[in-house]
Parts: C-alpha cells; sequence; structure tokens
C-alpha cells in the first residue's frame, strides 16, 4: 500500500506543474478563441532562460522568475499585438496556421541558437527530501507543486472577483456586449494572452530544476497540456487543472509498472475513455466552450 500512496503523491507533484501549463492554454482559449501552438515553445524559452540566469548570473531559479515571468508577460503582448490581434476575426484555420507556424519558427530558432543538447539547472537542494512515516517527499518537487496551485487558484480569484477579472469574463461570454459597455477589449485580449504566457513561465522556473530542457521540451509538454484541457473542458480552468494532476498521476503509476515509455500511451487511452463517455470533458459546456473559473 505505501507505494502506491508514494507513486500517488509523486505524481500529484508533478500534475500540479502540468496543471499550471494547462492552465495558461485553457485560459487564452476561453477568452480569445484561439489554441496558441507556440504555447510549448513559451515554455522552452523560459527554460533557457531560466538556465543561462542561473549558470551565468547565478540566480537560484525562483529568484530567476522575478526576471523570466515578466519576460514572459511582455512577450505575450508583443505576440498578442503583432500575430493573434490580426486573425481574430479571421476563420480559425488562419489562426491554427500563424501560431503553429510561430512554433515552428521558435523550435528552429533554438535548434540553431542552442543546438539539440540537453542543459540541466542542479541546485544544492535538487535531492534534498524528508519523510514522513514511509514515505520520501522531496522538498523541490512540493514546494513546485505548492507553487503552482497558488498561482492557479490566484488566477481563479483574479478572474472571479478583480474588476479586471470581470472585464475579461464578459470578454470570454460576449465581446460585442463588452465593448457596448465600455470594456476595452483589445486590452483585455492582449492582458488574457500575456497572463497565459506568464502562466507557462511560471511553469517553466518550477520544472527547470526537476528536467533537462532542449529545443524539443516544450513539444513534448504542451501535448500532455492540450490533453489536459481538452479533458478538463475547453476553457475551464478548474476542469484544466483536476486533468492536469490526474494524468500525473497516471503517468507516474503506468511508468513504474508499465515502464516510462508506455506513459503517454496509457493516459491517451484513458483520455479517449473518458471523451466517449463525455464529449465535453470534466466541466466543458456542451455547444459552447466557454471560461469557467469555478
Amino acid at each position: 500500500m505505501d507505494i502506491y500512496v508514494q507513486l500517488a503523491l509523486s505524481g500529484l507533484f508533478v500534475g500540479g506543474i502540468y496543471a499550471l501549463i494547462s492552465v495558461g492554454l485553457t485560459l487564452v482559449f476561453g477568452v480569445l478563441r484561439v489554441v496558441n501552438f507556440a504555447h510549448g515553445e513559451y515554455l522552452t524559452l523560459a527554460m533557457f532562460l531560466t538556465f543561462f540566469l542561473f549558470h551565468q548570473l547565478g540566480l537560484d531559479p525562483f529568484v530567476a522568475s522575478l526576471i523570466v515571468v515578466p519576460i514572459l508577460f511582455v512577450l505575450g503582448l508583443i505576440t498578442e499585438r503583432l500575430l493573434i490581434r490580426r486573425t481574430l476575426e479571421a476563420p480559425h484555420v488562419v489562426q491554427v496556421f500563424v501560431t503553429f507556424a510561430l512554433s515552428l519558427f521558435l523550435q528552429n530558432l533554438f535548434l540553431v541558437l542552442f543546438t539539440s543538447d540537453f542543459r540541466t539547472v542542479r541546485t544544492d537542494y535538487a535531492t534534498a527530501a524528508f519523510e514522513i512515516g514511509p514515505f520520501y517527499i522531496s522538498w523541490l518537487r512540493l514546494i513546485a507543486f505548492a507553487a503552482s496551485i497558488a498561482l492557479t487558484v490566484a488566477l481563479a480569484l483574479f478572474l472571479k472577483h478583480s474588476y479586471m477579472g470581470a472585464a475579461i469574463r464578459a470578454t470570454a461570454q460576449d465581446r460585442r456586449s463588452a465593448r457596448l459597455v465600455g470594456i476595452d477589449v483589445d486590452r483585455i485580449y492582449a492582458l488574457t494572452f500575456a497572463i497565459g504566457c506568464a502562466l507557462v513561465g511560471a511553469a517553466a522556473v518550477l520544472l527547470a530544476p526537476l528536467y533537462p530542457v532542449n529545443p524539443y521540451t516544450g513539444a513534448d509538454l504542451i501535448l500532455v497540456a492540450f490533453v489536459a484541457v481538452v479533458l478538463g473542458g475547453m476553457g475551464s480552468i478548474a476542469g484544466a487543472t483536476l486533468a492536469g494532476l490526474l494524468i500525473g498521476v497516471i503517468e507516474s503509476f503506468s511508468s513504474y509498472f508499465l515502464g516510462g515509455e508506455m506513459k503517454q500511451f496509457v493516459y491517451f487511452i484513458v483520455f479517449m475513455a473518458i471523451l466517449s463517455l463525455r464529449p465535453v470533458g470534466f466541466f466543458g459546456r456542451k455547444g459552447a466552450e466557454v471560461m469557467d473559473v469555478t
């Protein structure tokens, strides 16, 4: 029984970071109705920034977050203004091609600049752990999990209880009505996209001491995020969080019992099984994908 609890804890700790990546993706979709295929490359960029700040300036990853997260926020503002805004009224296929092209461009740019070598951030506390009865808990994974959940809860509270959050929710529900009551919809879109990029930047900082980074890291992790977003219900923050945690637990058990190469196979089987029973996901709404902070 102890091994099952240990595996569940390990899965939840990783799943918390998956949830944070997924929340940024589902937030952008819920408000802008844009699927950002470059989300994974922003994760890669943030992990590379964390790596170079650690090795060149000696900044601890958590300290580096004070630089990395604002950089990703500004990058999100620039991307929305130069690329996304120009496609909002275009057919969805145009938005797909634009973000997918951006993804390929960034991935190949990273390959030219950094080669395909893996780079790691090795901190002194990376292997520190403590015991609770028969269970060993990594301090780093616990802190990363707690930070991920805290950021997700903070986002939900911001959306539900602040004026700007109300404006974001109103824009997500009906952009034309939002304009009629005086909401600057363009500003809301820019802010939302920037928040999504900042969240993935925060996730990258938390991942950097745990996983090596190369130009394809984001492409691997974004697959998990897409599964979590669809499984949780397109546009649902609570759904993306729950699905991210579930995928983390599934990966932990399948890696232990079946081998690491089987983890994607297993969570895709679970993914298809759940969607066959509930096609809209955990908290999705049939016929309309809207942002939901519940």
